[in-house]
C-alpha cells in the first residue's frame, strides 16, 4: 500500500482544473451495456472506482478502450454473463449498478454484496423493491439474483431518495414496455447527468432535476458520444483547502448551478471567493470566521438529499471548520460511522467533541500538529489530507489507495500547486 508523506502548511498558487464527476461516471459506464453500438465517453476521471467497474464491465463481455488519458470506448456488443464477479463486486459499491442494465439487456444479473467505503449500514432494499415492480423476480441466498421475462413499466414511490436505486431503476425503466413514474426519486447532480446521457442514447425521460421522474419506454438505445461533467465534491474539496490554507487558488470550469447548496455552507464559515468567467476564484490570506445563527446561537451544518449539502462533504466540512474562528456544530444524518475518523483530528489537536455516531462539535481555530493516519474511506481519506496540508509538520497518510478511488492523481497535481507532497 501507498503512503503519502505531507509537508504543512501549504501554500497554494495557480489554477486547478476539476476532473469529471466520479459518482456520475460509474452509473454511466453502466449505462453503456444498455446498447450494443459503440459508446465514447469523455472527462472519465482516472481513478480507483472506475477502473474497477471498466474490469467489470469488460469481464461481462464488453470491449473496453481508453482512447486517450480521460476518453472511454465502451462496446457491449456481445454481453456473455449476467453474473458480477465476486473478488471485483467487493471492491466497489459501485457494483450493483449494472444490475438494472443487465436485467435490461439480458433478463438476468446476479451479484454479490457490493462492496464498498465502511461508512456505516448500506441497505440494497431500496433497489429490490424497484426492480421487483418493473417485473423482475427476486430471489437470495449468498448472492442477489434478478430475473425478468419483460420488465413493465410501474408507478414506484422509492422507500429513500437513493440515488444508485434511482440509477438503477432509471436504466431498468428506459427500455421497459410503457411508462415508468419514479416518485421521491434522488436528484443529485450525477443522477442528472446520467439522465442526460441516457436521453442522448434515445431514452425519454421528462422531470431531470426533480423527484418525480418520468420514464416512456423505448425499444432501443442507441450509441452516443458523451461528456460527463465537473465534480462538484472535488472541487468543494478543492475550495476548502484552498481557504484554510489561506491560498489563493482559482478552480477552472465549475458548474455555477450545482454551486448553490455548496455556497450556502461555506459562507457560513466564512469563505470568501468569487466568480470569473466560469471560475471561482479565492483570496490571498482570507479571515474565516464562522457565522452565527441570529441571536449568536451555534450554526449548524447538515447533509441531507439534494438540493441539501451532500453527505460526501461533511467529512471535508468539519476539516475546515477547525481552522475557523467560532463554533459550529456538523450533524451528518445519512452514514452513522462516517464521523469515526474524528479521533484522528483529535489527535493533531483539533477542537472537536464528538456527541454521537451522527453529530460532532467543532470550536476553531486550532492549531493542527502533524500525525501518522491511515486513510479510512475516500472523503475521510481527503479530509485527512487537507488536515495534513493545513498541519504544521511533517504528516503521513497511509492506505492511500481509498483517497485514489475518488480523487486522480491527487498527489501530482497538488504538488503542480506548490504542496509539499511524496508518495512512497
Amino acid at each position: 500500500m501507498s503512503t503519502l508523506i505531507v509537508e504543512g502548511p501549504a501554500r497554494l498558487h495557480g489554477s486547478f482544473r476539476p476532473t469529471g464527476n466520479k459518482n456520475a461516471a460509474l452509473p454511466i459506464i453502466a449505462g453503456t451495456l444498455l446498447t450494443e453500438e459503440p459508446v465514447v465517453l469523455h472527462n472519465v476521471p482516472r481513478i480507483g472506482d472506475v477502473d474497477t467497474l471498466t474490469e467489470l464491465v469488460a469481464s461481462l463481455g464488453a470491449d473496453v478502450e481508453w482512447t486517450d488519458p480521460n476518453t472511454l470506448r465502451i462496446t457491449a456488443r456481445d454481453l456473455t454473463r449476467g453474473s458480477i464477479d465476486d473478488a471485483m463486486a467487493s471492491r466497489i459499491r459501485a457494483s450493483i449498478l449494472l444490475l438494472g442494465p443487465l436485467l435490461a439487456r439480458l433478463g438476468t444479473a446476479e451479484t454479490p454484496p457490493p462492496g464498498g467505503d465502511v461508512i456505516g449500514r448500506r441497505r440494497i432494499d431500496t433497489h429490490v423493491l424497484a426492480l421487483e415492480a418493473l417485473g423482475a423476480i427476486y430471489t437470495h441466498n449468498a448472492s442477489h439474483h434478478f430475473k425478468a421475462d419483460r420488465l413493465v413499466g410501474a408507478d414506484l414511490f422509492l422507500d429513500e431518495p437513493s440515488v444508485t436505486a434511482t440509477e438503477n431503476a432509471l436504466m431498468a425503466a428506459v427500455t421497459a414496455e410503457g411508462t415508468t413514474v419514479i416518485r421521491n426519486a434522488a436528484s443529485e447532480p450525477h443522477v442528472q447527468d446520467l439522465c442526460e446521457f441516457l436521453c442522448l442514447m434515445g431514452a425519454t425521460i421528462s422531470g431531470i432535476g426533480s423527484n418525480v421522474l418520468t420514464i416512456t419506454g423505448v425499444e432501443r438505445l442507441h450509441g452516443c458520444e458523451y461528456e460527463i461533467q465537473a465534480d462538484h465534491v472535488e472541487i468543494a474539496s478543492m475550495l476548502a483547502l484552498a481557504a484554510i490554507t489561506r491560498s489563493p487558488l482559482q478552480i477552472e470550469a465549475v458548474p455555477a448551478a450545482v454551486m448553490r447548496p455548496l455556497d450556502v455552507v461555506f459562507e457560513r464559515l466564512g469563505f470568501s471567493y468569487r466568480w470569473n468567467d466560469g471560475a471561482v476564484a479565492l483570496p490571498d490570506h482570507q479571515e474565516l470566521v464562522i457565522r452565527p445563527d441570529l441571536g449568536g446561537a451555534i450554526p449548524k451544518i447538515e447533509d441531507g438529499p439534494w438540493p441539501q449539502f451532500p453527505a460526501d462533504l461533511t467529512s471535508i466540512a468539519l476539516v475546515a471548520a477547525t481552522q475557523c474562528t467560532g463554533t459550529v456544530l456538523i450533524h451528518e444524518k445519512m452514514f452513522e460511522s462516517r464521523m469515526f475518523f474524528v479521533d484522528k483530528l483529535l489527535s493533531m489537536g483539533a477542537h472537536i467533541v464528538l456527541c454521537d455516531p451522527h453529530r460532532a462539535v467543532v470550536v476553531g481555530p486550532s492549531r493542527l500538529l502533524p500525525g501518522n493516519l491511515v486513510s479510512p474511506d475516500i472523503r475521510a481519506g481527503m479530509a485527512m489530507l487537507i488536515a495534513a496540508l493545513a498541519a504544521h509538520g511533517t504528516s503521513e497518510i497511509h492506505n492511500v489507495e481509498q483517497i485514489d478511488r475518488g480523487y486522480e492523481n491527487i498527489d501530482g497535481r497538488l504538488r503542480a500547486l506548490g504542496a509539499k507532497i511524496e508518495r512512497v
